[in-house]
């Protein structure tokens, strides 16, 4: 039996081109791999969204407050709040930065995965072989 990364050989003892065990255990990683990056990507989408659409409503509740507080005839004192929901919608921005970054991290991870994949796929089709490659 041939070890893992060896090339195949035919019943006549010719070599027989192929993917390398190797080859296989990684294109099959990123089947794998793929549909989990693919959800993670609409969720991280989805809870962008979401995001945006709670820093627009921290910004109306805060333009509301202080419009309500600049009405009232009795002074009440809102300003502690207004700056308790500015405080949110930091934190919301912030974690938006976040999420951003990690799913343009992902986005080029995928797209780099792609490629490789297109690559060796690409290399197995045509029959050539880098030099070196135990699939000779």
């Amino acid at each position: 039996m041939a070890a893992a990364g060896s090339a195949a050989v035919s019943g006549a003892g010719t070599p027989v081109a192929g993917p390398s065990g190797r080859d296989l255990f990684a294109e099959g990683l990123l089947e794998f791999l793929r549909p989990a990056v693919q959800q993670l990507d609409s969720h991280v989408h989805a809870v962008r969204e979401s995001q945006v659409e709670l820093r627009e409503q921290i910004d109306n509740l805060a333009t509301e407050l202080c419009r309500i507080n600049e009405d009232q005839k009795v002074a009440l004192d809102l300003d502690p709040y207004v700056k308790k929901l500015l405080n949110a919608r930091r934190r919301v921005v912030l974690v938006n930065n976040i999420l951003q970054n990690a799913q343009e991290r992902l986005r080029r991870l995928n797209h780099s995965v792609a490629k490789e994949t297109a690559r060796r796929r690409a290399m197995l089709d045509s029959g050539v072989y880098p030099p070196g490659s135990p699939s000779k």
